[in-house]
């Protein structure tokens, strides 16, 4: 498997934790050296592991926020 490279530029918000210490987060995320995305899923303590996740561009996360709101969720 190659290596994947990625720099966290932002810690928007946590949105739970389970009991192994695991929190599924929104960050800003640059993958392989490319501009950041909005990026959704679980990390291990200290980022030292992931789990599968969503990536989302400043479009996709407009679009997303347009859906939330039309559902009344907030």
């Amino acid at each position: 498997m190659a290596n994947i490279e990625y720099e966290i530029k932002a810690e928007i918000g946590v949105l739970s934790q389970n009991k192994a210490g695991w929190q599924k987060e929104l960050n800003l995320i640059a993958w392989n050296g490319r501009e950041p995305k909005f990026d959704l899923r679980d990390w291990a303590p200290n980022h030292e592991k992931m789990g599968k996740g969503v990536t989302l561009t400043n479009d996709e996360i407009a679009q997303l926020r347009l859906i939330l709101d039309e559902m009344n969720v907030k």
